[in-house]
């Protein structure tokens, strides 16, 4: 018999090509940052994770139930008493009531949570509503969920000696809505700027959500991180809210363990179904351990926020003083912890490239603020830097950005 005849095989190399949804949005800044600062040794004011250590009755809790055995999945939706933790707290805190069977859902930390809901509520088509400066997530989330995101811009201070806030513009909130509008995402204690919603202005996002059958989508993480005097208002508690808002939260921010990925919604029971059911098939359940540790969290004496709260204060009016210092123009937060800047001083226009002179030749890293913008150009001449971090981690941070003078860089 004679031989087989050689086989030419040809790849159909159309198809060894990303999706068109992955092609609309960038890998994450923020990490690519974390990245460079490894490489260059520099001091890591970009990405939002603590360098000093989780609280220990925290991490004792998660030792003890590893070692009872809790290392199984724990039910897809979440443990039932981490589950009730939650609503507990909520109730307690806002007076809106949530039922722990019909309304939580755990996670694999916020980020899932936020993707959970959007492709369970979404259907392409759809609008989104977003502020900017955003979360870099956001944009991201909406394309892959298939909505079209619609963006509505806070207003920066005019004068940071005046003490203006971030501001929206109620007209153009209210000329982003329309009848193809499903959801609006707030972020509250807002990521990147540290605006804290006030009452007003969440009722006016609710009285148009409420116009326009649009369902809100509320990430709270920082909910506890709120600084001179202010107070974190979550809009589930605003008046006819609570039924059409999905409240998304995690361990990792007031716990300071953003590694553990422990998140959860709190959703109108409508939708909790939906949500359940794409959280078990993009990650099964968060880790078992881990979410009894939540439990010992969750039930911390309210003295364990307060003083969190005036620590991250103490560290923020740290962060300002180093900054203001070395010629940043900085927007005081109100809450959460980050700094947005303006690097005018320094003649620069292009943000990306002074974030790398940053990193590579004076060693501190930050996130450049075209990130945060649909538009790059609106955020070339800003910066976000992190406050969760150390005094040593301040003292290098310091010694380092002595090197800037106020000139053109080039």
């Amino acid at each position: 018999m004679p031989p087989f005849p050689a086989l030419t095989v040809v790849t159909p190399m159309a198809k060894l090509t990303g999706s068109k949804k992955a092609t609309q949005f960038t890998e994450s800044v923020i990490r690519e940052m974390t990245r460079l600062s490894q490489q260059y040794s520099a001091v890591n004011l970009s990405q939002g994770f603590p360098d000093f250590p989780a609280p220990d009755f925290v991490k004792e809790a998660a030792i003890a139930a590893i070692r009872a055995e809790v290392n199984q999945y724990a039910v897809t939706w979440g443990a039932r008493r981490l589950r009730e933790a939650i609503a507990q707290q909520f109730t307690a805190r806002h007076g809106v009531p949530v039922s722990p069977d019909e309304q939580v859902t755990v996670c694999c930390g916020a980020t899932e949570a936020m993707m959970a809901t959007m492709m369970a509520l979404i259907d392409p088509g759809d609008e989104v509503i977003v502020f900017e400066p955003f979360y870099e997530n956001y944009g991201p989330d909406a394309i892959l969920s298939g909505a079209t995101p619609r963006y509505v811009t806070l207003r920066e201070p005019a004068s940071e000696a005046e003490r203006r806030e971030w501001t929206l513009d109620p007209d153009e909130l209210a000329a982003a809505f329309n009848a193809r509008t499903k959801a609006i995402i707030l972020n509250t204690p807002n990521n990147p700027t540290g605006k804290v919603f006030t009452r007003e202005e969440l009722e006016s996002i609710a009285a148009l959500c409420r116009k326009w059958d649009v369902v809100a989508i509320s990430d709270e993480i920082y909910e506890h991180i709120v600084f001179d005097g202010w107070r974190h208002v979550p809009i589930a508690a605003i008046e006819g809210m609570a039924d059409r808002t999905v409240t998304i939260n995690s361990l990792s921010k007031t716990y300071s363990v953003t590694g553990w990925r422990v998140g959860w919604t709190i959703s109108p029971p409508a939708l909790t179904g939906a949500i359940r059911k794409v959280h078990d098939f993009l990650t099964v359940g968060a880790p078992a351990p881990l979410q009894e540790a939540g439990v010992v969290a969750l039930s911390v004496a309210p003295t364990y926020y307060a003083e969190l709260a005036r620590a991250y204060e103490r560290r923020r009016n740290r962060l300002l003083e180093i900054l203001e210092r070395h010629h940043f123009t900085c927007f005081t937060p109100r809450g959460a912890y980050y700094v947005m800047t303006d690097i005018g001083a320094f003649g620069a226009s292009d943000d990306i490239e002074f974030a790398r002179y940053l990193v590579r030749d004076v060693g501190v890293a930050a996130v450049p603020g075209s990130s945060f913008y649909r538009h790059p150009a609106h955020g070339w001449t800003k910066l976000r830097f992190c406050f969760c971090k150390s005094e040593p981690t301040f003292d290098e941070a310091d010694r380092r950005l002595a090197k800037l003078v106020p000139h053109p860089v080039h």
